[in-house]
This record gives structure tokens, sequence and C-alpha cells, in this order.
């Protein structure tokens, strides 16, 4: 219904942002108009509760910073790969223990560590070449659980390449868990999966794993 004398523009509310414009992004200048507005232009009988409209720009904003903080972090997680990447290619060419079974033989030597979950009455170790033949062995016996023991492999005649170390441990004619720790000669370095991997015979293995360079 009109007014007689009055401008129905003059009863338009004022644009106070444009119709698109993103919340996410206001200023807090822009949200104290909109607030301002809204209380201007409200049926006094019928006033709105404005608590719902500041939660929601509230989680708006909060929104906004966490997407900033994500780009942050990731920002400084790709320059930590990137990083990782340099220092591991530092590696390349040089020899490293890891934990893994694997282990490089070169002019007929190489060591191995080890080390078992509980105590073992005995603890046999096989080293078989790239044909699954035996080329090497040796027996531990009353061997205590969670202490590192070295076992090293001296054959002037084992060709240089990479061996299979088995370790077969028991007590009371139960197997015992075994963890082996062998050497690699670093080939090279990938970046697979968002981690840094360093390449040597036909594995990759997380560069966590190496235990030791050089020895």
């Amino acid at each position: 219904m009109e007014l007689s004398g009055i401008n129905n523009e003059l009863l338009k509310k004022p644009k106070v942002v444009d119709k698109n414009y993103d919340n996410s992004k206001m200023s807090n200048e822009d949200f104290l108009k909109v607030l301002l507005a809204d209380l201007q232009w409200q049926d006094p009988l019928e006033a709105k509760d404005i608590s719902e409209f500041i939660n929601n720009s509230v989680k708006l904003r909060e929104m906004e910073v966490l997407n900033n903080f994500q780009k942050t972090v990731d920002m400084l997680k790709s320059a930590n790969e990137s990083n990782a990447l340099l220092y591991g290619s530092s590696l390349i060419g040089k020899k490293i223990s890891y934990e893994g079974n694997s282990t490089y033989v070169q002019n007929g030597k190489s060591t191995v560590r080890f080390k078992l979950d509980d105590d073992a009455d005995i603890v046999k170790i096989t080293v078989l070449d790239s044909s699954g033949k035996p080329v090497d062995s040796k027996t531990f016996e009353n061997v205590k659980g969670n202490k590192e023991l070295t076992f090293k492999i001296e054959n002037e005649n084992l060709p240089d390449g990479y061996y299979t170390v088995y370790i077969e441990a028991q007590k009371d004619g139960e197997k015992v868990k075994s963890t082996v720790y062998s050497q690699a000669l670093v080939e090279g370095i990938l970046r697979e999966d968002g981690k840094i991997k360093a390449l040597f015979g036909n594995k990759k293995v997380d560069i966590d794993s190496i235990v030791q360079i050089g020895g």
C-alpha cells in the first residue's frame, strides 16, 4: 500500500553491499554496515534476533582463517618436501644402513645388525643369493632380546650385489620376531606419495628407515 506524500523509492532498503558479495571476505567495517542497516530497516513490531546473523558471520570468518591457514600449511609442506628431496640427493653414491633384510655385499663384505623382540634359545642367520641359494650362515645361542647384535659377511668369493638375510629365532619352540638392519648403496632418490625414498637394487625405502650413513 502506498503512503500519501512519500516516494516509494525512499522506502526501499539501501544497498550496503553487492548482491553477490562474498561474506567470507567481509571486512569489519562492512560487517557493521550490514548489521546497522538490518537493525535500522527491520519492523520494530517484529524485531529480528541478530544472534544467528552474528554467529553465521563469525563462522564464515573462521572458515576464511582456516582456509588461509591451510594454504600456509600446504606451502610449508611443499617447501619441506623440496628440502627433503635435496637432502636425499646428497645420499646418492653413499653406503647406508636401513631397516630391511636385503644387504649389499662389496668385495665379499657386508655388516648386518639385528635385534630380537624377546630372548631366544637359538638364532640362525642364513644369507641367500638372488637365486635363493644359501651362501653363508651362522648360529647364535641364548640371545637376549632387545639387544642389538652384529653379523659380518666375509666371503671373498661372493660377487658384489644384494643378498637376502633370513633370521630364524626360537624360544621354547616358539618363533621370536626380529628386526634386521642391512647395508645398501644409494643409487637414486624418489619423491612418492609425499615421502622421500632411497633407491637401490630393485628396492625403494623411506629415508626415515635409514639408521646410519656411511660405515
